[in-house]
């Protein structure tokens, strides 16, 4: 059922590097046509630290791991592309629908296929007011079942950071900052909180990968937190004062369930005039370079 690409094919059997990448962020994370041009873009950076670029989608009810030129065009500017975890996945195959993938659907089919490491901005999580609204990402449930290394800018700030983290402890997902000892919070380099373990080369990643697969450890993902540059950040009083306004504007307009985060990004992106974007697109970036040095130091494994 899975269409991988010749390219991707190619370097898996020939134990080549390969990084996959999201779809969700070109069709629903960015205008047009800056999404498309952002998309090549990371590809390129793949490429040019040696690894091939598998991004993933599902077109007409097939997922694609790996996508030609024309398939990245069509994930960009078509209208009516669905915004696909991995619970959608079934219906989406059956319907014949094609859709986008969040880091739930893309770290599922990735790992399928044979791709160990996986590049995004920041994770899904802990929705604030979580004992009352009982709202969690379904990336941490699927990270908890899935033999996939994530590199990532941590969790969206808008996000309960320390109860976030807390439940991935709870569900036995490894947490590493990379170079630091602090968890990233997505637009910040720092969220205010500590992990218990770092890595500073893309060796010592590959070997706590390699580590997972000889204690035979339960199906679980290695998260990597990668923080964005303290120069590329987003100012931390101007994150501060403009997400606080953002959540009393989500709570006096109602917004609640799934429009929550999409809001309060969109927020932050309008009212620091872009400078969250900004902040976000430079995490990305370097995650895509680091996994990518990570995927070559595991193939030399």
């Amino acid at each position: 059922m899975l269409v991988v690409s010749e390219e991707v094919r190619e370097a898996l059997a020939a134990r080549r590097p390969v990084v996959a990448l999201e779809s969700t962020i070109i069709a629903h994370g960015l205008p047009r046509p800056r999404n498309l041009q952002v998309a090549r873009e990371l590809e390129e950076a793949v490429r040019q630290e040696g690894a091939v670029p598998a991004t993933i989608a599902v077109l007409d009810g097939r997922p694609h791991i790996g996508l030609g030129k024309e398939q990245l065009e069509r994930v960009a500017s078509e209208d009516g592309i669905r915004k696909l975890g991995h619970r959608d996945l079934p219906p989406a195959v059956a319907g014949g629908a094609s859709g986008a993938t969040t880091v739930s659907a893309t770290a599922l089919l990735a790992s399928l296929a044979g791709v160990r490491v996986f590049a995004t901005g920041g994770l899904g999580g802990v929705h604030r007011q979580w004992t009352v609204t009982q709202d969690e990402s379904a990336d941490l449930g699927l990270l908890a079942r899935t033999r996939i290394t994530v590199v990532c800018a941590g969790v969206k700030s808008i996000l309960d950071v320390p109860a976030t983290l807390q439940r991935l402890e709870t569900l036995g997902v490894t947490v590493a900052g990379y170079g630091t000892d602090r968890f990233p919070g997505f637009y910040l380099s720092d969220s205010g909180h500590p992990v218990d373990w770092t890595l500073t080369t893309p060796e010592e990643v590959a070997e706590v990968m390699r580590a997972q697969n000889t204690l035979r450890m339960p199906e679980s993902a290695l998260i990597v937190a990668n923080p964005v540059p303290e120069e590329e950040q987003l100012d931390p009083e101007l994150h501060a004062r403009v997400l606080a306004d953002a959540l009393h504007a989500c709570e006096a307009e109602g917004v609640t369930g799934q429009a929550v985060t999409p809001f309060l990004l969109d927020y932050l992106v309008r009212h620091t005039d872009g400078a969250s974007l900004r902040a976000n697109l430079a995490a990305v970036r370097g995650n895509v370079r680091l996994a990518a040095r990570i995927a070559t130091a595991w193939t030399r494994m």
